[in-house]
């Protein structure tokens, strides 16, 4: 089943693990690099921006598919 109460609850449970990831990453991120001086803060905005990027990717990965699931219930309603 594409949509269901248990989908639904693993998908917030995955969106809730991937902010505390993002941030502890971040932490740690924020934490190592600044000893490098400049260069660390340039590999810091980079490493954030792939990570975003990552992200975005798998949020379009999750609509894509929900669009699907929606399309393939279509030929089984009708409008009679």
């Amino acid at each position: 089943m594409c949509f269901s109460l248990a989908w639904i609850e693993q998908i917030l449970i995955w969106a809730v693990i991937v902010v505390a990831v993002v941030a502890v990453i971040k932490i740690l991120i924020a934490l190592v690099l600044p000893q490098l001086g400049w260069a660390g803060s340039v590999i810091m905005q980079v490493l954030n921006i792939v990570m975003w990027a990552v992200i975005a990717i798998f949020v379009i990965v999750i609509c894509f598919d929900l669009i699907t699931c929606l399309i393939s219930y279509a030929p089984h309603m009708s409008l009679r």
